[in-house]
C-alpha cells in the first residue's frame, strides 16, 4: 500500500518560516503522543485513537455482516453524523453507485427539505412493497438533533407499515445515555455507541462512519490502517517531517497575512464530498467568536471546494485574476480506477488538437499542470496532495491528515477546535419557535 504525498514548495513560505511557526506546536504534539499511547477517550483529541479501537470495530463488523444482502441502507444524520460517511463512500465507490447494478444501495437523509425526503420516502415505499429489505441507520451524537429526529419519525413510520419485524432493521448510533439511546433500548433497536469525547466532525472512524461503510462493502480495515499510518507521521516531533504540522503552520501564516480563504481543488470528481467534509471540519473547528481565554476574536478561515476540471470553467477567472486572499490545496490521484482512451474519429479531428490516442487521465494531468504553472506565474500560493489511488487506505490517510492538521491549527490560532458554541444559537431559536407553533 502506497503513501500519499504532500508538497508545499509553492506554499509561499520558506522552510525557516514554517519551522518557526511550527515550533509552538511541540507541546501539543507531545500531548497528542501521550493520548495516543494511552489509547483512551478521556481527552478532546482522543479521536486520534478511533482507528485502533479494536473492540468496537469487531462489534461494528459483526453487526454489518448480519445485514449482508440488504437492498437499501438509509443513513439518517446531518453534519458530522454523515459527511464523513458520504466522503469515504463516494471516493471509494463513486458518485453514481446507486445508478449502477451494485448492491446494496444507499440513501442519505440529511435535510428536512420536504421534496428531498418525499423522494427518499417514495424510493423506500417502492422497495418495501417489492419485499426488499431496508435498513435505517439513525445517527446523532446528542440523540436530539431536530433534523435527524424529524427524518427518523417519517422514515420509521414507513418501515413499520411494511415490515413486521421492523425493529430488526433499525440501528441507532449515538452517545450512551442520550435520549435516542434510551429510546432504542426501550424499542429493542440495535445500538452502536459513539465515544463521548469523539466530536461529530472527528467521528468518521467511529461507528458513525464505520458501520454504514462496512455494510456498504467498504474495507474498513484498510481505511483504519491508512489512518493509523498517517497518525504516526502526524505525531512526529520533527516539525519538518510532520505533514499535519506543516500544513497547519502554512494555513496559520497565510491567515496572519490576511489570506483567509482556503480552497481545496480536487482533480477527482468522486472526491467532492471529501471537500464538503473538510468544509465542516474547518468551519466548525476554526470559526470562533472567542479564543481559549474567552477574549473576543472572531477568528476563521473560509473553506471552499472546487472540482477540476469543471470549476476551471466557472471559477478560474476569479482564482487567477481576483484578489490575493486565497490559498489553494490541489488534490489529485495518480492511478484512477479506469483508464479511457480518446478514440480517433476523423470527423472530429479538427475540434481539439493533440488529444486522440491519449487517456482521459493523461489530459487531466496536463490540465492540472497547466493550472499550477498559471498559479506560479500569477504568484498564487498553493500546496499539493497526491493520492496513489482512491482506495480505502489512501482515503484513510487523507482524512486523518486533515483532522490532525485542524487540531494543530486550532492550537496555533489559540481557539478550541473541538467545540461549536455558536451552532447552538440557531438550535435554541429553532426550539423556541417550534414551541410557539
Amino acid at each position: 500500500m502506497k503513501e500519499i504525498s504532500f508538497s508545499y514548495i509553492k506554499c509561499g513560505f520558506s522552510n525557516g518560516e514554517i519551522l518557526s511557526a511550527g515550533k509552538s506546536l511541540l507541546t501539543e504534539i507531545e500531548r497528542m503522543n501521550e493520548v495516543a499511547k494511552s489509547g483512551n477517550y478521556q481527552d478532546d483529541i482522543s479521536s486520534i485513537n478511533l482507528p485502533s479501537g479494536k473492540g468496537s470495530i469487531k462489534r461494528i463488523t459483526d453487526l454489518a455482516k448480519k445485514f449482508k444482502g440488504i437492498d437499501y441502507i438509509v443513513v439518517i444524520g446531518i453534519g458530522g453524523s454523515n459527511l464523513g460517511t458520504v466522503a469515504v463512500f463516494e471516493a471509494v465507490k463513486g458518485k453514481l453507485h446507486n445508478q449502477l447494478p451494485r448492491m446494496p444501495k444507499v440513501l442519505f437523509a440529511d435535510t428536512v427539505d420536504s421534496d428531498s425526503i418525499s423522494e427518499i420516502s417514495e424510493l423506500i415505499k417502492n422497495s418495501l412493497s417489492q419485499k426488499k429489505k431496508i435498513l435505517l441507520n439513525v445517527v446523532t451524537k446528542s440523540g436530539t438533533t431536530t433534523e435527524t429526529v424529524v427524518n427518523f419519525h417519517i422514515l420509521l413510520d414507513i418501515l413499520k407499515k411494511y415490515e413486521k419485524n421492523y425493529k430488526n432493521y433499525v440501528i441507532a448510533t449515538t452517545d450512551k445515555g442520550s435520549n435516542l439511546y434510551d429510546a432504542a433500548v426501550k424499542e429493542g433497536f440495535h445500538i452502536l455507541e459513539i465515544p463521548k469525547k469523539a466530536g461529530g466532525r472527528y467521528s468518521v472512524f467511529s461507528a458513525v462512519g464505520l458501520f454504514p461503510l462496512a455494510a456498504l462493502g467498504i474495507n474498513i480495515d484498510n481505511l483504519l490502517r491508512g489512518a493509523l499510518d498517517m497518525r504516526a507521521k502526524c505525531l512526529n516531533k520533527d516539525i519538518m517531517k510532520n505533514p499535519a504540522a506543516i500544513s497547519a503552520a502554512v494555513l496559520y501564516l497565510h491567515y496572519k497575512n490576511k489570506i483567509n480563504i482556503n480552497d481545496n481543488f480536487f482533480f477527482a470528481n468522486d472526491m467532492e464530498s471529501v471537500g464538503k467534509w473538510y468544509r465542516q471540519l474547518m468551519g466548525e473547528s476554526i470559526g470562533k467568536q472567542h479564543d481559549k481565554r474567552g477574549n473576543l476574536l472572531n477568528a476563521g478561515i473560509t473553506p471552499t471546494v472546487s472540482i477540476g476540471s469543471t470549476d476551471l470553467h466557472s471559477m478560474a477567472q476569479l482564482y487567477l485574476g481576483g484578489p490575493y486572499d486565497k490559498y489553494t490545496t490541489f488534490i489529485s490521484i495518480t492511478n484512477p480506477k479506469n483508464k479511457i482512451k480518446i478514440p480517433k474519429i476523423n470527423e472530429l479531428k479538427d475540434l481539439a488538437a493533440n488529444i486522440e490516442g491519449k487517456s482521459m487521465h493523461e489530459i487531466m494531468e496536463v490540465i492540472l499542470k497547466g493550472v499550477q504553472i498559471a498559479y506560479k506565474k500569477g504568484k498564487r500560493p498553493f500546496s499539493e496532495i497526491v493520492l496513489p489511488d482512491k482506495s480505502e487506505y489512501s482515503i484513510g490517510q487523507l482524512l486523518q491528515l486533515k483532522m490532525m492538521e485542524m487540531m494543530y491549527l486550532g492550537c496555533l490560532l489559540n481557539v478550541n477546535p473541538f467545540d461549536q458554541p455558536n451552532v447552538e444559537d440557531y438550535k435554541k431559536e429553532t426550539k423556541i419557535l417550534l414551541e410557539k407553533r
